[in-house]
């Protein structure tokens, strides 16, 4: 199974958008929250986050066994604790969009050498929610867009 129409889609969004979230000012940045209470600095520490998330399974999936008990970083609200923790708020914004493009990169990286045989193998979500490695990176897409639409809609209510 190959994933590289996908790969290929994603890191076209990354590259578009890393200019536009360079170019963006600290008041941008900083002020308006979205429905979540977070700016597009916590947003986008969040996308590092999930990125970084996806590509620790992305690899336990490839060579343990299934179903992989692996943590949910974001069961139980535990993505904002990791915002809070990491202060994202305070991040030198250019170390921290340069973070976001090279973790997005390199999980794009793994999902193009995704071994076939693997994509199969599940991951216990949490205890009623099991996904397999190909619906977790079926589904990337998604929440990457899911939060690429919450920065422009704060945008746009500047």
């Amino acid at each position: 199974m190959s994933f590289s129409v996908l790969a290929n889609n994603l890191e076209a969004l990354v590259l578009s958008w890393e200019t536009k979230l360079t170019d963006l000012s600290e008041e941008q940045i900083s002020v308006p929250k979205n429905s979540q209470n977070r700016t597009i600095k916590q947003i986008v520490g969040h996308m590092v986050d999930s990125a970084s998330n996806n590509t620790h399974r992305a690899v336990h999936l490839q060579y343990r066994k299934s179903p992989v008990n692996f943590p949910n970083y974001a069961t139980f609200g535990n993505n904002n604790k990791w915002i809070a923790i990491q202060n994202y708020q305070n991040e030198n914004w250019e170390n921290l969009v340069q973070l976001w493009k090279y973790a997005h990169l390199h999980l794009i990286h793994i999902i193009e050498n995704i071994i076939p045989e693997k994509v199969n193998t599940e991951w216990l979500a949490d205890s009623d929610n099991v996904v397999s490695l190909k619906e977790m990176i079926e589904d990337f897409p998604r929440h990457f867009k899911l939060h690429i639409s919450e920065i422009e809609e704060l945008l746009n209510q500047q």
